[in-house]
């Protein structure tokens, strides 16, 4: 029998869309039918284009093969795409992760607001329409001192947001210095051009003078921009301006100096000290007029951005009409006012904002937990050893930083360090591991300590070889 002949068998061989509708291992999950025969008809059109290029070792496969196809379709349909994994990395704000975990009286505020009405714009006192800037303005403003903020849905948004309503059709001075690109390649320079501002580049890479900013402004200046570069650091000979001596100048000029601080940090924390990385309060009484900084990074909240300072600009950018389309939800601002409701009281952050917690546990306290976890792991073909290692901050605070950590090493006789990590992520609830040295490693700085017992299950699966 020839090839041609095998594939003209192959084609007869493809069920029916009719007889797959009437399968019962499809019937078995609860989806309408009109969504089914769309998935199947799919599925059959898919085998057919790959025939050519990768035909079945026998034609009498092919109803299992298509009716395998169509089970994997449907299981992943009724499986959440966005789940639940442990952070085995040591990177607490990792981006791939969802970035800072919320606390737990946050997660009890959305599980309270999700599934009921709510106040999100309606003043219960009066019954008239209300802002939802309200829940969580006079909060920002107690904590940072502005006399005015507002939240749109990312960092990125705040600073689109504030370029378009201050200096839209007007030049912006920015040193060649702060042109910075951010994950998925973010580029300040793009957002600024969709904002509608034009870009006055100065100075140099490496040594902006204040000089460069003054003979940059003229008659078609709208304000300064000053970027904080928060991923990278440029070291050697270097030179950049102050905030204050920018202030100044911007203020000699009538003009508004807009920070963008990207992560924005509320309260010092004691193991990461670093004048690069100023509290957002200094920043504003500094006289900074408009500061722009994420809600999911060293804040420890929800994903959002946060434009606070003068109320005199901070009016004019609540105004633009693009406020509304880069507006948050109501979970959101639920989230966001949990969240800065801690910093109320700062001393008590560190065991009740996740983000601090995890930056501050001890070694000594991840010590002993990795000790507990490898002796729970008997020994066998699959070895779990405490080592020291590295932690970081992630999402670009702090870059440079190296936080001293402790880390589970796995050796296994039959499985390598990537088949390992790959049996890790397969685990009922997904643990993320890394290879450095060629070693796999789960750095317990990240991992929740109610989560040890999670992991000890999954090794010892392991080790058992299920």
């Amino acid at each position: 029998m020839n090839s041609q002949i095998d594939l003209q068998a192959c084609y007869r061989a493809i069920p029916s869309v009719q007889s797959l509708l009437q399968n019962e291992n499809l019937l078995s999950f609860s989806i309408a039918p009109k969504y089914l025969k769309q998935i199947i008809q799919e599925e059959i059109d898919r085998f057919r284009q790959s025939l050519q290029k990768r035909p079945p070792k026998e034609a009498s496969d092919i109803p299992a093969i298509l009716e395998e196809a169509v089970l994997e379709r449907l299981n992943g349909l009724f499986t959440p795409g966005l789940q639940r994994v442990i952070n085995g990395s040591g990177i607490v704000l990792h981006t791939n992760m969802g970035r800072a975990p919320l606390a737990d009286v946050v997660s009890r505020q959305l599980t309270h607001i999700a599934g009921n009405y709510n106040n999100l714009e309606l003043e219960v006192h009066s019954g008239k329409r209300g802002s939802r800037h309200s829940h969580v303005e006079e909060l920002l403003c107690l904590l940072t001192g502005a006399e005015a903020a507002i939240m749109v849905n990312n960092c990125a948004a705040a600073i689109l947001l504030t370029l378009t309503s201050l200096c839209r059709r007007k030049e912006v001075p920015i040193s060649r210095g702060e042109l910075v690109e951010i994950g998925g390649s973010f580029r300040m320079p793009d957002v600024m051009k969709a904002s509608g501002a034009k870009m006055v580049e100065i100075g140099t890479t490496n040594k902006t003078h204040l000089t460069d900013y003054r003979d940059a402004i003229g008659q078609k200046t709208a304000a300064l921009l000053k970027v904080h570069t928060s991923n990278y650091r440029v070291q050697g000979f270097t030179k950049s301006v102050g905030l204050a001596d920018l202030t100044h100048l911007a203020h000699q000029y009538d003009l508004p100096l807009i920070y963008d601080m990207g992560g924005g940090i509320l309260e010092a924390m004691p193991n990461l000290k670093d004048d690069t990385e100023p509290l957002v309060r200094d920043i504003l009484d500094i006289g900074v007029d408009v500061i722009t900084f994420s809600g999911d990074k060293m804040l420890g909240g929800p994903q959002a951005g946060i434009i606070a300072g003068k109320r005199r600009y901070i009016d004019k950018i609540r105004k633009n009409h693009l406020a509304r389309a880069l507006r948050c939800d109501k979970l959101i601002y639920s989230a966001m006012e949990a969240t800065l409701r801690l910093y109320l009281e700062p001393q008590k952050l560190r065991g009740n904002l996740p983000v601090v917690t995890m930056l501050n546990a001890t070694s000594a306290s991840l010590q002993k937990r990795a000790k507990a976890i490898c002796s729970a792991v008997a020994e066998g073909t699959l070895t779990a050893t405490s080592v020291e290692a590295v932690s970081q901050v992630g999402s670009g605070a702090f870059p440079l930083h190296r936080i001293p950590s402790v880390a589970i090493q796995l050796t296994s006789s039959r499985l390598s360090a990537n088949t390992l990590a790959v049996r890790l992520r397969k685990n009922n609830i997904p643990i993320i591991s890394y290879i450095h040295e060629e070693q796999l490693l789960i750095n317990l700085r990240t991992v929740f300590p109610e989560e040890d017992q999670l992991l000890i299950e999954a090794l010892i699966a392991i080790q058992n070889g299920e």
